[in-house]
């Protein structure tokens, strides 16, 4: 499947034939709520035009995505609650979120910040992006800075290099990360410029976030390799999404590939409660016995951990016995990293 631009809408969907007019008339209300971009890369990972394709399902709206459930939030993990200033959100005592952009080059149709992300949303100004420098240059327990978003390779060089820069010359930052989808996405832009600006700081990671074997084209792994071969050291990140990857096979394959490339499986995300994502996700039960499958299945180094963040802005924490307590079928108790305990169903 070859496309020269991004699809940007519904009219784009059925211009690659990814969906018929009558499905394209339906989704209105969805591409209204909830952005749409699929990048050429991505169209060219499709191979079957419909949900059983693992990337297809990742990226095309559904009609279900209005089927809002009331348990599910705008803000699932809290960001809002945890932010400081404008795009820094600050949860664990040692790191923070700084979000210079909502932008992203493509929009999954789980996405935990899906209320906020894409629809021209505009990033941090100059004066935003000094006042968030300015908090984390004052708190000298911050220890870490996880730029994410939005994308933040999305960003140029030039103004990623202004950003890594000022962090860089922050004593107290001794580890930067970014959380990012673009090798995945526009491998492209892993580019000689992108990779001098990773090296800026002398502890940069690139977590990817990555959800099926399918996804790791020619081009991603050629992208891959160029970081790794820079000396950026490279992390992943997966959600465990129903009919995309919620099989032991799927995962030890996505983990082993992930491996062989020099990437580190890092965590294995039970699906946030954002809106109209319910036909995504699996119980808590179903996910541990995953968990379960795959070890002595794959590596111990290739297995990620398998983690919650709890509803509400609580934190994030592993699925299993020391925090997850199952008191009936689907209902538990989870403790955060502060030992306060919060009921969860499904």
């Amino acid at each position: 499947m070859k496309a020269a631009a991004a699809v940007t809408s519904v009219d784009g969907l059925v211009e690659k034939d990814l969906v018929d007019g009558a499905a394209a008339e339906s989704l209105r209300p969805v591409e209204e709520a909830f952005a749409v971009r699929l990048t050429p890369e991505v169209l060219q990972q499709i191979k079957a035009l419909e949900l059983g394709d693992p990337v297809f399902a990742q990226y095309v709206p559904q009609l279900r995505e209005l089927d809002h459930w009331a348990d599910e939030l705008d803000d699932p993990i809290g960001d809002d609650a945890h932010e400081k200033v404008k795009g820094l959100v600050h949860r664990y005592p040692d790191r923070v979120l700084l979000k210079p952009t909502l932008t992203c080059a493509v929009y999954c149709r789980f996405c935990f910040r899906r209320e906020k992300v894409g629809g021209g949303a505009p990033g941090l100004t100059e004066a935003e992006m000094g006042a968030a420098l300015d908090y984390i240059a004052a708190h000298s327990e911050i220890r870490e800075v996880i730029l994410t978003g939005g994308d933040p390779l999305v960003l140029s060089p030039r103004r990623l290099e202004a950003i890594v820069a000022r962090l860089a010359a922050i004593a107290h930052v001794k580890l930067l990360r970014f959380h990012t989808r673009v090798p995945l996405v526009e491998p492209q832009r892993i580019s000689p410029a992108l990779l001098k600006v990773l090296r800026l700081h002398p502890a940069t990671r690139v977590v990817i976030h990555v959800n099926h074997e399918a996804e790791i084209s020619p081009a991603v792994a050629e992208a891959l390799a160029a970081m790794v071969d820079s000396g950026v050291p490279v992390l992943s990140q997966s959600v465990l999404l129903k009919g995309v990857n919620d099989d032991a096979a799927t995962l030890a394959a996505l983990f082993q590939r992930l491996a062989a490339l020099r990437v580190s499986p890092y965590y294995l995300h039970h699906l946030d409660k954002a809106r109209g994502t319910a036909h995504f996700r699996i119980s808590l039960k179903k996910g541990r016995e995953l968990m379960a499958a795959l070890r002595g299945r794959i590596s111990g180094f290739a297995l990620p951990a398998y983690v919650i963040d709890i509803p509400g802005g609580f934190g994030k924490v592993p699925v299993n016995a020391d925090h997850v307590l199952e008191i009936s079928p689907g209902r538990y108790e989870i403790a955060d990293p502060w030992g306060r305990r919060h009921r969860y169903s499904e």
